[in-house]
């Protein structure tokens, strides 16, 4: 549910705005990808009445729109970045970059961020690189971060922002180890050469966008506009999330609730409508009076994030 209320906030903001929606599918994580989880989403957002401009079923000008099927074009840009000699191998694992901050008092950034990168192998020698090698290290890919930069700002729902990204995470993974594209170099390429010019995602990510915003710039692309919806939130203030399993929207089907219930119900969790409306997200976005974002503010000011059951 907390998925569905993000993509109808977004459906909003486009709407709103008379832009188009975009939808991508992004499963570049492929051991972690379950099958059938992609279509059931879909699906779930059809039978909602969230369409899209452009994506899986429909197609668009700037196709494929499942990362997956990307690859070669993520290694064309990740190239430039080596020609540009912006990015390095890193030999790190997980632990010996949790117990060099430890070493340095470096605080954590979260159960998803990690600690922030010390810099290890950003100078490794030639010989130093084929020692790892020899050993069977395989390097993740690492963009190099300025030691001065600082990136700001400004979300449509959060406000200014300012993060000087190497005192924050320092160089950031680009490719890791095992082949796989980070969804921070990935996302990136894709916006730019789909000429995204608006992001509104969870605020889970907002720690991202720096070092997106580096990449951005890298790469050559216009930077975007981004929105920070907060995160849908149950009566004891825990997250909705699909990795704790909390309840979908299936079962509400099987029990008979209607698309424009479960619409309403999510629009009342953010003061759109009041508790009980029902609506379709078209009308919804017919009534809404004000920008979007302003109603954000104002739902992140009154704390309004959790669903009524």
């Amino acid at each position: 549910m907390g998925n569905l209320r993000t993509a109808l906030l977004a459906w909003l903001f486009a709407r709103a705005s008379g832009g188009q929606f975009v939808l991508r599918v992004e499963d570049l994580d492929q051991p972690r990808v379950r099958p059938g989880a992609a279509r059931r989403m879909l699906d779930d957002l059809q039978w909602l009445g969230l369409d899209w401009d452009e994506g899986p079923g429909c197609g668009g000008p700037y196709a494929p729109y499942i990362q997956s099927e990307r690859i070669a074009i993520y290694q064309d840009y990740l190239q430039r970045l080596r020609a540009a000699d912006l990015v390095y191998p890193c030999y790190c694992s997980r632990a010996e970059i949790a117990q060099a901050a430890r070493i340095a008092s470096t605080p954590q950034q979260g159960a998803q961020e990690g600690p922030r990168y010390p810099g290890t192998c950003r100078t490794l020698t030639r010989q130093q690189r084929a020692a790892y090698e020899v050993a069977g290290r395989r390097p993740a890919l690492r963009f190099r971060v300025a030691d001065e930069r600082i990136v700001t700002f400004n979300d449509l729902v959060e406000g200014p922002i300012t993060q000087h990204v190497q005192n924050a995470v320092g160089d950031f993974i680009v490719c890791r180890a095992d082949g796989i594209f980070a969804y921070q170099f990935a996302v990136v390429v894709d916006d730019g050469l789909m000429h995204i010019n608006q992001v509104v995602r969870g605020s889970d990510l907002l720690s991202s966008t720096a070092r997106q915003i580096l990449l951005f710039e890298a790469l050559g692309f216009p930077v975007p506009t981004f929105a920070h919806v907060p995160l849908l939130l149950d009566e004891q203030g825990k997250r909705l999330a699909k990795r704790a399993q909390s309840t979908g929207i299936a079962p509400l089907r099987a029990a008979g609730a209607t698309p424009e219930q479960i619409v309403g119900r999510l629009a009342a969790s953010c003061g759109l409508l009041e508790v009980g409306s029902a609506t379709s997200p078209s009308v919804l976005a017919r009534q809404s009076t004000q920008p979007t974002y302003d109603i954000m503010r104002a739902m992140l000011k009154n704390n309004t994030t959790h669903l009524e059951s």
